[in-house]
């Protein structure tokens, strides 16, 4: 009886990852060109997101400064923590917890890469506004639409939105784009390279 529930999960994701291959190409190559130009001008590289997308702005953070499939250098990443300003007390708004590092941390020319699947998260669009005070460049990956998030991007910005509304859907299609992420930045700084 659930066989064939777990089955249709496979099929769905499938489908909306073949669907991806064409739509999202295009901004994570731009993602990836606007990454390397960060990184080899010294910039850095700041990734936030709540919940299951805090774990894959982790990831990403982990495999820019680590490696992803191949050894290279470093690259400077950082993923910012919800944990990591106290804010209670003060009557500060916890929705600033990652505007407030990005206004510490960031400098013109970073990059603030936020993952939210609804685009309405309170941390992210705060976040976003400090990343436009500090003149760095957002890569936006949002759900369907990108919610209120798309409006407040600018055009130097670069948006990778899942068209799809189920969180679980967009958050499969992120971890695969951060990983096409890695991949074209390696590529680009590394050049080419067969996979077995």
């Amino acid at each position: 009886m659930l066989e064939p529930r777990i089955q249709q999960q496979f099929f769905e994701s499938a489908d909306l990852m073949y669907q991806c291959a064409d739509q999202l190409a295009r901004p994570i190559a731009e993602a990836a060109q606007a990454v390397v130009g960060c990184l080899t001008a010294g910039g850095k590289v700041l990734a936030c997101g709540n919940g299951g997308a805090a774990g894959l702005a982790r990831h990403v953070a982990s495999l820019l400064v680590g490696r992803f499939e191949r050894e290279r250098p470093g690259l400077a990443a950082l993923a910012l923590s919800a944990d990591a300003v106290h804010l209670g007390g003060f009557g500060a708004d916890p929705a600033l917890v990652y505007a407030k590092q990005v206004q510490a941390l960031g400098q013109p020319g970073d990059i603030l890469l936020v993952l939210s699947g609804s685009g309405g998260s309170a941390t992210a669009l705060a976040a976003v506004q400090a990343a436009h005070d500090k003149e760095m460049t957002v890569i936006a990956l949002t759900g369907k639409g990108g919610g209120k998030l798309k409006d407040l991007l600018a055009e130097t910005d670069v948006h990778i939105a899942v068209p799809h509304e189920r969180l679980s859907r967009v958050q499969e299609v992120h971890l695969l784009t951060l990983h096409c992420l890695c991949d074209a930045v390696d590529t680009q700084l590394l050049g080419e390279q067969d996979h077995p």
